[in-house]
């Protein structure tokens, strides 16, 4: 149970989440895939509001449609039914004014340029490059620990830095909204534990909005301030949950117990939607 003072202060940052305008606004979203097999229905009536500042993660069993939903939102697939508001605005228009910046679960670099160069590209892309380009670069690298790589290509680096080097591609846009597909899944456990924790700096440092896909219970509780717990195909949302523990975290806080009743409420929730199919 929480302590009164901590339970007053969860109450304040409720109010002030209140305050927080929507990023993103979900209202009866379904997705059907037609297929010569059948129609696939990946997503059903689907609704969520993220606030402005949110880390909410998507957890769910495989071919839930956690990825697929992430996907609507940046405009990389369409809804069949349903409405979604990204910031106000449409997916469509939320793309083209990069007011999002995605990381995949592969990093994604191009082998044959450098890491700086990577950097630069959604900049190219989108029309920003010009006098500010290497002062976002520069300051971006330094928050995720590559200032002395710019020079580097991909293929010198390990997983885990190439990774950073993908958040930091995303980042130098200066996206309101930071989506993130499974991006530490493929590494080791200790350089996950790492990552999971420079990524929580580097939002508690930009105040970035971040939506984030897992499989991981541990890692959901860790990050997120919200929890989208999505049931088996058709996907559709079991629960959502909000964490009681702070914002600043580090990883001793695996040993709390509310850590522990985190897991173990999403675990149920999980749990309970595979009896119900």
């Amino acid at each position: 149970m929480l302590a009164v003072h901590e339970s007053e202060d969860f109450e304040q940052l409720n109010v002030l989440r209140s305050s927080r305008r929507q990023m993103i606004g979900i209202e009866d979203l379904s997705l059907v895939f037609p297929s010569a097999d059948g129609d696939v229905h990946a997503l059903s009536h689907i609704n969520l509001s993220i606030k402005q500042g949110d880390f909410v993660s998507f957890i769910g069993p495989s071919g839930c449609g956690k990825t697929t939903l992430l996907r609507v939102i940046a405009d990389l697939e369409k809804q069949t039914e349903g409405n979604i508001l990204v910031d106000g605005t449409s997916p469509e228009d939320a793309r083209l004014n990069r007011l999002y910046g995605y990381v995949f679960q592969a990093p994604a670099l191009l082998p044959w340029r450098s890491i700086y160069d990577n950097c630069a590209l959604p900049m190219e892309i989108s029309g920003r490059s010009g006098p500010h380009q290497a002062e976002q670069i520069d300051k971006y690298l330094k928050m995720v620990g590559l200032q002395d790589f710019h020079n580097k290509y991909p293929w010198q680096l390990s997983g885990g830095m190439q990774q950073r080097a993908s958040i930091a591609r995303a980042l130098c846009i200066e996206p309101e909204l930071l989506l993130m597909d499974e991006p530490f899944g493929a590494l080791d456990e200790i350089t996950r534990d790492h990552m999971n924790m420079e990524l929580l700096q580097i939002w508690q440092q930009t105040q970035k909005t971040v939506v984030f896909v897992t499989h991981s219970i541990a890692e959901a509780v860790l990050l997120s301030t919200h929890i989208v717990v999505m049931s088996p195909r058709p996907g559709r949302i079991a629960k959502i949950i909000q964490s009681p523990l702070p914002r600043v975290k580090t990883l001793a806080l695996r040993d709390d117990e509310r850590f522990h009743a985190l897991a173990g409420e999403i675990r149920d929730a999980l749990a309970q939607d595979h009896a119900i199919d």
